[in-house]
């Protein structure tokens, strides 16, 4: 549902799926990142998870990495010259022993210097893990005053916004930054898919279709938070958690599917070669025909 806005790719680009919120801090990156998990689970490919959070970046603590060996600012060499490679990126990710498939590349961590990201750097850095990876899956934040989310969005095949039933998260914000800002990009609310989440206190707020009817958008799923899930941000056994409890496991479930059946994202099954062909096999000396 992209509108035909996404720049021109060959074929065997990878497609992208950018994540973000209308409001800071109502757990865009944890529903991101549940998805990534889901999209690595079900279709055995792999995964590319983008931090783009360059103001508030929190992933590698999220996955118990206190002091990460590379981030997205330790790119920024490559980056700034363009040099940044397929192979340099994948090597310069996380992989999480719980999430098969899935690789992380976590966000910048020197605050100071998000504005002066450049929307080349960050279109160079799409480049290469589209290059790098079956999948791609961007996390752009909430802020709307960087070259992160403004690229991200406007390159992006699936733009998904994540919002809550609160009617100055969905209405409020959602009016100010998604349809005023990004119409200045080119980019319609219609080009939008909503995640209505859900707070663990309950949902209150406005109804599901009462938010997407307000905001002009599709509903592509509900993501439901919970006290046992975020108490596995402060431990840094979010990824664990997501793959080995019964409510992680459900977390974005059906929209990740969905998703998956979208782009047809399915490793190919094995042949199976039947014990009686390899006997004839071997009898033909290996030729089988």
């Amino acid at each position: 549902m992209n509108g035909g806005l996404s720049p021109r790719r060959s074929a065997h680009r990878a497609p992208l799926l950018t994540f973000f919120g209308t409001t800071p801090n109502i757990g865009t990156t944890v529903t991101a990142f549940a998805a990534a998990c889901r999209v690595a689970q079900y279709s055995g490919l792999s995964v590319g998870y983008l931090d783009l959070n360059l103001k508030s970046a929190k992933l590698h603590r999220f996955v118990g990495v206190d002091r990460p060996t590379a981030t997205l600012d330790a790119l920024r060499p490559e980056l700034r010259t363009g040099t940044l490679t397929p192979d340099k990126l994948a090597r310069s990710m996380y992989v999480s022993g719980a999430v098969p498939g899935l690789h992380m590349l976590f966000g910048n961590l020197l605050r100071d210097q998000a504005e002066f990201y450049a929307m080349e750097e960050i279109e160079h850095l799409l480049e290469a893990a589209e290059a790098a990876f079956d999948i791609v899956i961007a996390d752009a934040g909430a802020y709307w005053d960087n070259a992160a989310i403004l690229c991200a969005l406007r390159r992006a095949d699936r733009r998904l916004m994540a919002t809550t039933g609160a009617l100055s998260h969905f209405q409020e914000d959602g009016q100010r930054w998604v349809k005023q800002l990004s119409a200045l990009y080119g980019i319609g609310i219609h080009d939008y898919e909503a995640i209505v989440i859900h707070q663990p206190w309950g949902k209150g707020g406005f109804q599901v279709k009462e938010i997407c009817k307000e905001m002009g958008v599709a509903l592509l799923g509900e993501m439901a938070l919970s006290q046992p899930m975020l108490s596995q941000l402060d431990r840094g056994t979010l990824d664990e958690w997501m793959m080995r409890s019964e409510q992680g496991k459900e977390a974005m479930k059906e929209p990740a599917q969905r998703m998956i059946a979208a782009y047809g994202l399915k490793r190919p099954a094995k042949l199976v070669v039947q014990p009686w062909y390899k006997k004839l096999l071997t009898h033909r000396g290996g030729v089988s025909s």
